[in-house]
């Protein structure tokens, strides 16, 4: 299965979560502008990211015959949906740099929570779930029959 594109949003993911952790450690309230132009920038690559694992990622592995695949995307697919809330949550709140100069301890608690869970998901899809549908080879998007 290509899922080079998915890849290369981790990498943007990883990246934009990198970055804002580099921010904070430099000054939350000094850098409260970047950060929450940081946090829209990734809020927006996570966004596209989940819209092409729902409606193409997904669908195309619940339509694999092989069970334990079955299984798996739907664990993965339960399991970031409370990672997604978190993060929304987290965005919403922290939207302005108004609001994270007004509280960066509060803001630092809440990149921490919501920013390493969301790194763990995307080292754990590498290590673990990438792999195993990219040695599927199915095409993305495909009607795919059990085999």
């Amino acid at each position: 299965m290509d899922i080079e594109r998915l890849k290369h949003q981790h990498v943007g993911i990883l990246t934009g979560v990198a970055t804002m952790r580099r921010l904070s450690h430099a000054g939350i309230v000094e850098n409260a502008a970047k950060l929450a132009e940081e946090l829209k920038s990734l809020g927006g690559t996570i966004t596209t990211h989940l819209a092409i694992e729902d409606r193409v990622l997904y669908p195309s592995l619940f339509k694999h015959g092989n069970q334990k695949i079955v299984d798996m995307a739907h664990a993965y697919q339960s399991e970031m949906q409370g990672i997604t809330n978190a993060f929304v949550d987290f965005s919403r709140r922290w939207s302005s740099a108004d609001e994270i100069t007004r509280d960066p301890e509060g803001f630092r608690d809440h990149a921490n929570t919501a920013l390493k869970a969301l790194h763990i998901r995307m080292q754990k899809e590498n290590k673990e779930f990438y792999p195993t549908i990219e040695a599927l080879q199915i095409p993305l998007g495909a009607h795919n029959t059990p085999t």
